[in-house]
């Protein structure tokens, strides 16, 4: 330890001050000659005496128990969680069910406030149809066979993908799926989408009214939940034999 020490003093030296690097040197001579003493001209011993035999502790008798093999997944043993998980089509339905009440509170957000079904389908077009985005408010009123067409479709697989999503995540959550699902996510990527579309494009982020667009991504997540929820979970394949996993099938000889 001490020529460790020495050692390490010798090279912290360099970056500091010499006589660290002095210090150091000399710790590290004193502990080798210290070393060498203890081993030349001959190796110093130590001598232990020991106790009378009848003293001493009694010699341990191995025992050999048998041990009963468990296998993995059986009663919990080594399995990961999540241990059961939610149908991918859980989710595919999820996100058509989640998808229709979303469009139903935006339809309703259109007729209330702006007076028209289709400023939503419309402003939701603008995220790929740029010049939307810069249009008046009467041309987001009037109806557009295109932006009704890839409003429906941009709609229809951002609903079906965040389902999917839903189904994979939520699982993995601790409980109250309600709760993380229907307000937690919606209001986690409500805020990420504000922040990242008043930075890509602030005029289409003015025109976004957000209390009703949260209002719309909590009913979504809520709908979305309560499918995944209720859907009957399947067990994971990591208590499986190696060979079910990798799909092999073998046929037993007679």
């Amino acid at each position: 330890m001490v020529l460790a020490l020495g050692i390490t003093l010798a090279f912290a030296g360099l970056v500091t001050h010499a006589v660290v690097s002095w210090v150091g040197i000399a710790l590290a001579l004193i502990a080798a000659v210290g070393w060498w003493r203890e081993v030349l001209p001959e190796e110093r011993t130590e001598e232990i005496t020991l106790p009378a035999v009848e003293l001493r502790s009694p010699a341990i008798v191995p025992l050999h128990p048998a041990v009963e093999r468990t296998s993995i997944g059986e009663g919990a043993h080594r399995t990961r969680v999540p241990v059961e998980i939610q149908p991918y089509s859980a989710g595919i339905r999820g996100g058509v069910v989640g998808g229709a009440a979303m469009a139903v509170l935006a339809l309703v957000y259109g007729v209330v406030v702006q007076r028209s079904l289709w400023y939503p389908i419309n402003l939701l077009s603008a995220v790929v149809m740029p010049s939307l985005a810069h249009a008046t408010v009467a041309d987001l009123r009037a109806f557009s066979l295109l932006a009704l067409v890839i409003g429906t479709i941009v709609h229809g697989l951002v609903s079906v993908l965040v389902g999917l999503l839903y189904a994979v995540v939520l699982p993995m959550l601790p409980r109250r799926h309600m709760l993380w699902g229907g307000v937690v996510a919606p209001l986690l990527w409500t805020g990420i989408l504000w922040t990242v579309l008043g930075i890509v494009d602030p005029m289409l982020n003015a025109r976004v009214d957000w209390p009703w667009f949260v209002v719309s991504q909590i009913g979504f997540g809520l709908a979305v939940g309560i499918v995944v929820a209720r859907a009957e979970p399947l067990a994971t394949m990591q208590s499986w034999p190696i060979a079910a996993r990798a799909g092999v099938e073998a046929s037993r000889k007679p």
